[in-house]
């Protein structure tokens, strides 16, 4: 028989990875677009420059995927870097949110739904 929480362990390590890959693709994105800019990105919190963006995200991903290894393996230290990559995820999602606001939110949902996995499965303590 399985140890209690084993499935949602699983579930945080699977998401954190495939988020990893995800932002990995927005940080080609960012590297790659030539076109016109989306109106209001000049209010933006990192400024105009795509490839400042571009930088945050590749490393947003080296942390998630890092993380998703970490909780594949077990340690303590993994799941406490884990729950950290699960706000990152959820943080990082909300400054697309004026131009995909329903990825976005789907997006945090996710990560909250990680952490959860996370804080109630990932201690060798789990109650009833």
């Amino acid at each position: 028989m399985e140890e209690k929480g084993q499935g949602w362990l699983f579930f945080a390590a699977v998401v954190l990875g495939v988020a990893g890959i995800m932002r990995i693709f927005d940080a080609i994105w960012a590297f790659r677009f030539h076109g016109t800019l989306p109106a209001g990105l000049e209010d933006a919190l990192f400024g105009t420059n795509l490839k400042t963006y571009g930088w945050i995200y590749l490393v947003v991903a080296a942390i998630l995927i890092l993380a998703a290894i970490g909780v594949m393996s077990g340690s303590k230290l993994s799941r406490w870097i884990g729950i950290l990559a699960g706000g990152i995820m959820a943080i990082s999602s909300i400054w697309w949110m004026p131009y995909y606001p329903i990825w976005s939110i789907t997006y945090v949902a996710i990560g909250i739904l990680v952490i959860y996995a996370l804080v109630a499965y990932g201690s060798d303590e789990v109650t009833a």
